[in-house]
């Protein structure tokens, strides 16, 4: 198998790094004003902004976690790009005007301003911070994934790479600053992860193309030797004979090992040599499917895979407009109608993205099958150009991939550490100091080290996996309150701040214990590891009667809000109202 060259890896990784600081750095010297900070002073163009979205939006779930899924599960994972592009479509239809027209920075700025409660305030700039942070971890793993697999370097090199790269352009740019460097980086990802496809694919059609696709699990195309990053449980279906160095079963072996059918316990960092043509084993999270069972929905071997399928679906569609980097961004453009204009030219470039992670994912499982066993599936767009192109040519591609990679984790970083700092030092840091700027850039370092420390610290759960967490979490806490708060104007501060707790916080609480504990069989994992389909309705159902329970908190003035949410801009400057709210404070 070939791999990518370090010297090339390293070299693309600093330029796109360096490339990252050059137009960060241009964006600083113009970035003055809070409103450069925060929102880039409202004046970003809907291209200029759509390709930013697309840039932070397309994480590391996006640029490696949804090919590892297909690879590990198959078709059922294809739900991902579905989803998170379906989630801009109704993001456009319900929220993007609306919020632009409220005229707040961050969402708890739009919280407190349509129900007038500093206690909703509270609440969402706490869930702000959580869904920031568990978005945050998996872009910083990541970041130490791709270093170790294209050179080799310890994880904690990449983590600490994106985490002082990121805080050196928010803190000295804000928002204005990250537009520029995110809109370079969507296309620099786009053709980071196209450009390798042609080529797979053409090697992959030289091979044999669809003759190569098999109904029998995955197998080892030549000898290929393994080693275990973790203790695991292997599950054979057929007899092998294995080279081993290590420990299986608890007994040291050295030298050629006869395994019959059955589960061993094989210890870290044990080698296994793996004959051409050995079927690859099972492990406790990523079990050996069939052909059919991979290319079927609801066949993938986890446990109550139809509520799954659709508490995933809830999670990402109704998610994305509950995410605050994403909805920060409708907060700089100059007015509604740009929001919306925005929000389509996103569902294009996100969608022609998508495209490719899919072909990785499904290549993977026959090119480069020993990720299934060692779990890092993840990596299987770093590694398949390498694997299947191989020569100069696959070293090449394999370090334009690790450019691409490093742009999505430092696009995605930025723009969640500009929402996480903005409602830090506008919650909990700006009281204590009188300049709001320096106030933002306290808050950056703090929205920066803390999830450092948890990548650092934490065993990487996969990135997709993390990210569709914060997708459930977000989805069950300001989906409602946005939906709601926008087209309900019964809506009272008690009501929502239940709801925020019930489905937020059940929501976190099924999240922690998912990463703390390990995900788990049964209807009691499949609940935990996919809280949406139920906390998310939950959340609904509280607001509402809780709401409906306390009328006499209903705000005053909440029709001249609901109309200012509603009424586009060209019938306001019509009447000669100012009501377009610039200044980021309500009527």
């Amino acid at each position: 198998m070939t791999t990518t060259d370090p010297a090339l890896a390293i070299g693309a990784i600093v330029a796109t790094v360096l490339a990252a600081v050059v137009i960060g750095a241009f964006g600083n010297r113009v970035s003055r004003t809070t409103g450069d900070f925060y929102v880039a002073s409202r004046a970003v163009s809907p291209g200029l902004n759509a390709s930013a979205i697309g840039g932070e939006y397309l994480s590391a779930a996006s640029f490696l976690g949804v090919a590892g899924l297909v690879l590990a599960y198959g078709v059922d994972m294809l739900w991902y790009p579905v989803g998170y592009t379906v989630g801009y479509l109704l993001l456009l239809v319900l929220v993007a005007a609306p919020l632009r027209r409220s005229g707040a920075f961050t969402l708890p700025d739009f919280a407190q301003g349509r129900l007038g409660s500093p206690r909703v305030r509270a609440g969402a700039t706490t869930l702000v911070v959580v869904i920031g942070w568990l978005y945050l971890i998996p872009q910083m793993q990541g970041a130490g994934l791709t270093l170790r697999a294209v050179v080799g370097a310890p994880t904690w090199v990449g983590v600490l790479t994106v985490g002082v790269v990121v805080l050196l352009a928010v803190a000295g740019g804000g928002m204005r600053s990250i537009t520029l460097v995110q809109a370079f980086q969507y296309w620099l990802k786009l053709v980071a992860i196209t450009l390798p496809v042609f080529f797979v694919v053409a090697a992959w059609r030289a091979d044999g193309g669809p003759e190569v696709l098999a109904e029998a699990p995955p197998q080892f195309g030549e000898r290929t030797t393994v080693v275990m990053r973790d203790d695991a449980v292997l599950t054979l279906d057929d007899p092998v004979t294995v080279q081993v160095d290590g420990t299986v079963d608890e007994t040291a072996q050295s030298g050629a090992v006869r395994f019959t059918a059955g589960s061993y316990a094989v210890q870290a960092g044990t080698e296994l040599v793996f004959p051409a043509g050995a079927t690859v084993p099972g492990t406790e999270t990523i079990p050996s499917l069939s052909g059919g069972e991979w290319g079927f929905p609801l066949s993938n071997g986890q446990s109550e895979p139809l509520y799954r399928v659709y508490s995933l679906m809830i999670a990402l569609f109704f998610g994305t407009m509950g995410l605050p980097h994403v909805l920060v961004r409708f907060y700089t453009n100059p007015d509604g109608r740009a929001a919306r204009r925005t929000a389509l030219a996103v569902l294009g470039l996100v969608g022609l993205f998508y495209l490719a992670p899919p072909v990785y994912g499904a290549l993977g499982r026959i090119y480069t099958p020993e990720l299934l066993l060692t779990g890092r599936t993840d990596a299987v767009v770093l590694t398949l150009p390498g694997a299947l192109v191989g020569g100069a040519g696959g070293q090449l591609l394999g370090a334009v991939v690790a450019a691409g990679a490093f742009a999505a984790f430092l696009s995605t970083s930025s723009g969640l550490t500009v929402s996480v700092a903005g409602v830090l030092s506008q919650d909990v840091i700006g009281h204590r100091t009188a300049s709001p700027l320096r106030a933002f850039r306290l808050a950056t370092v703090l929205a920066v080290t803390v999830p450092v420390l948890l990548a650092l610290a934490g065993e990487s759960l996969g990135v997709a996996n993390m990210v569709g967490l914060a997708f459930a979490v977000a989805a069950s806490s300001f989906c409602p309150l946005l939906l709601l708060g926008i087209w309900w104007p019964r809506l009272t501060a008690t009501g929502a701040l239940a709801g925020l707790a019930a489905g937020g916080g059940l929501a976190t609480v099924a999240v922690l214990i998912t990463i703390l504990v390990g995900p788990t069989d049964g209807w009691a994992g499949a609940l935990l590891a996919q809280p949406a389909a139920w906390s998310m309705p939950l959340a609904f159902v509280v607001m509402v009667v809780v709401s409906l329970l306390t009328p006499r908190e209903i705000p005053t003035g909440v029709r001249r809000i609901m109309v200012r949410l509603h009424t586009p801009e060209s019938l306001e400057l019509d009447r000669g109202a100012n009501l377009t709210g610039r200044g980021g404070r309500w009527p």
